[in-house]
């Protein structure tokens, strides 16, 4: 029988989420609930593992720990695109890349919740309220009339704009290589430069894929061309911003805040800045984090894993 590990289900719902009972005279299923940061803890965990499940980019797999696991064939991640997984290392180590399906309305909605959270300063009101604190302490932002700028007009861009017009928001998008007829068809203005973006918005959400183009695009000099009442949300991938100048923006209060779910550094350790500023609402990467997907993930897994023992793998990404 083949063991199959799937790591990092911090929620412990992999086993809850999809029907493994076609695996069961095949394949040994061993969840691990918690996240396992050391790479020879990692080894040692995976050891007798032909099969590996994990969730998006919650544990890299390098070329290094591909060398490490000879007994690995299959990995399987969720969603199509992972750039945690060197997958050219994975071809090299005769072990198969797998995905699955993965909805982009989770990660929108999380965005537009950031977005409320900060112009309402829910987090500050709720505190309050819960700790005998002040019967109302701020003054909160109208989001009719303001301007959305989308850093990405993909299909998570596209939506979040949708819901801003339903706000009354005015919206604008930019990115390396977006056209007229992208942002017609969105409905959207089409921004003249990235600097005309960040200067004319009040709002200023991330939609972009992570690659050579778009690391380190929002720096020291473009977050301070944002407005002083601006606020900058991050549900993409936290590289395509500097981290350090991010956090000079908001310790001195060169912006208004941010909306943050993902980070350079995750689990974030327990004395990061992004933890105790009071100007950054932060969650812990929930952008995919829901039922819907969550079953998706798990079930397509499944498939994946009998596609696979059936000497007839689906959705391979290398």
């Amino acid at each position: 029988m083949k063991t199959c590990v799937i790591l990092d289900d911090y929620q412990d719902a992999a086993m809850h989420m999809a029907d493994w009972s076609p695996l069961a005279d095949r394949v040994k299923i061993v969840p691990l609930h918690h996240h396992i940061a050391d790479e020879q803890a990692l080894v040692a965990a995976l050891a007798d593992a032909e099969i590996v499940v994990v969730m998006r980019e919650r544990t890299p797999f390098p070329a290094r720990l591909f060398a490490r696991l000879p007994a690995l064939r299959l990995l399987v991640t969720s969603g199509m695109r992972n750039a945690a997984i060197d997958l050219a290392a994975a071809t090299a180590h005769g072990v198969t890349v797998c995905g699955t399906g993965s909805g982009a309305e989770a990660p929108v909605e999380l965005t537009w919740a950031l977005i409320l959270g900060l112009a309402r300063h829910l987090a500050t009101e709720n505190a309050a309220l819960r700790q005998g604190g002040p019967w109302q302490s701020t003054i909160g932002t109208d989001l009719y009339g303001r301007r959305l700028g989308l850093l990405g007009l993909g299909r998570i861009g596209t939506r979040v704009g949708m819901i801003g017009r339903a706000f009354g928001m005015k919206i604008a998008a930019w990115s390396p290589n977006l056209t007229p007829e992208r942002t017609d068809a969105a409905g959207v203005a089409l921004a003249a430069s990235k600097e005309e973006l960040l200067e004319t918005s009040d709002f200023v959400s991330i939609h972009l894929v992570l690659g050579g183009t778009t690391r380190g695009l929002l720096g020291a000099p473009e977050l301070a061309r944002m407005p002083a009442h601006a606020c900058l949300i991050n549900t993409a991938r936290a590289a395509i911003v500097d981290q350090p100048a991010l956090i000079a923006a908001l310790e001195g209060n060169r912006i208004a805040g941010a909306g943050l779910d993902v980070f350079d550094c995750e689990p974030l350790p327990a004395d990061h800045p992004f933890r105790r500023l009071p100007n950054v609402l932060a969650t812990p990467h929930l952008g995919y984090v829901t039922d819907g997907n969550y079953r998706t993930y798990f079930t397509e897994a499944v498939e994946d894993i009998a596609a696979w023992l059936a000497g007839t793998p689906v959705r391979v990404l290398a």
